[in-house]
């Protein structure tokens, strides 16, 4: 108990104990104004604190309200939605599949308007994105079936022999 005396005279500046140096003398009252006013905040802050803290408290209580809210109607509405179950799961499961069939159609349906607008564009010679590929694969198939149709031409006419001499009735 004397130690805690000393002590807290110690901090206030009162008694001086064997050994310890005297305490500074307190700072006047212009330094501790001075040192409070270039600590303290200007109004941007403290309306911004303000703001953060009335922000906060009303987000806080719109979480507990709609917590409170999910759990009452919970408890009123579980067993309700339990007992007509039946009902509601055949009718869920069919709107769920008309919901995907309508988004699969419409899907389907901008596929083919952004297929028909290209081709449009492709046919008219406005050179839609991706026309240089298409144009490349058409002369990669035209000359493939032109080296398949002289092949044809040139060995087609031995096979038809040699298919004779196997067979020399037909």
């Amino acid at each position: 108990m004397g130690d805690r005396q000393q002590q807290q005279q110690h901090a206030h500046g009162h008694g001086h104990g064997g050994g310890e140096h005297p305490a500074a003398d307190p700072p006047s009252s212009a330094t501790l104004l001075r040192r409070v006013q270039t600590h303290a905040p200007n109004s941007t802050q403290v309306v911004g604190f303000l703001t953060l803290l009335v922000s906060g408290a009303v987000l806080l209580l719109l979480t507990g309200l709609t917590l409170t809210g999910a759990v009452v109607a919970l408890v009123f509405l579980g067993p309700i939605a339990l007992l007509t179950s039946p009902i509601w799961v055949p009718i869920a499961f069919a709107l769920f599949v008309l919901t995907a069939a309508a988004l699969s159609a419409c899907g389907f349906l901008v596929a083919a308007l952004a297929v028909g607008t290209w081709m449009y564009r492709y046919f008219t010679g406005r050179h839609p994105v991706g026309a240089d590929r298409v144009d490349y694969a058409r002369s990669q198939i035209v000359d493939t079936a032109s080296h398949v149709k002289d092949y044809a031409r040139e060995y087609g006419g031995y096979l038809h022999n040699r298919s004779k001499d196997a067979a020399p009735g037909a």
